[in-house]
């Protein structure tokens, strides 16, 4: 019987997976989107909702406390400059995870775990943006750019 065994180990030990849910975490705040297997979406739903409600409170223990979790000064920002305002009227529930089938390559569980009212441009924040040449502008560059 599993009794007092609450969360999943996910076949890593306990400084991988602090590590790999802080990584999933940042990766979350910043992208409100991300696809994962689905054990690790299931147990990353409350500890974003944790971070969230810590965020909703803004003082400055729970900005140093959220701090040493995330370890990431703009997603700490994030939290509590945007993320707060945004479910201030919600009491949880920040977070939903869908199931988006089963991975090619060995057959894992998928899953896409997004925030709840996310902003659909937060997912392009680190693409570049394509800048275009024109013909005209080709013929001006030096020749051992063309080549």
């Amino acid at each position: 019987m599993r009794h007092k065994l609450a969360y999943r180990k996910l076949n890593k030990t306990g400084e991988h997976r602090k590590a790999l849910f802080k990584n999933m975490l940042n990766s979350l705040i910043k992208y409100e989107q991300i696809i994962t297997t689905l054990p690790k979406a299931k147990e990353l739903k409350p500890k974003i909702d944790k971070v969230i409600t810590i965020g909703k409170k803004a003082d400055l223990n729970n900005k140093k406390n959220l701090f040493s979790k995330l370890q990431d000064k703009s997603s700490v920002k994030k939290v509590f400059e945007i993320l707060s305002k945004r479910y201030s009227k919600r009491n949880g529930g920040y977070c939903r995870v869908l199931k988006a089938g089963f991975r090619t390559g060995d057959d894992a569980p998928m899953a896409v775990i997004e925030l709840v009212d996310r902003d659909i441009n937060a997912r392009k924040v680190d693409k570049p943006k394509k800048v275009e040449t024109s013909k005209k502008d080709k013929g001006n560059l030096p020749k051992s750019a063309t080549k």
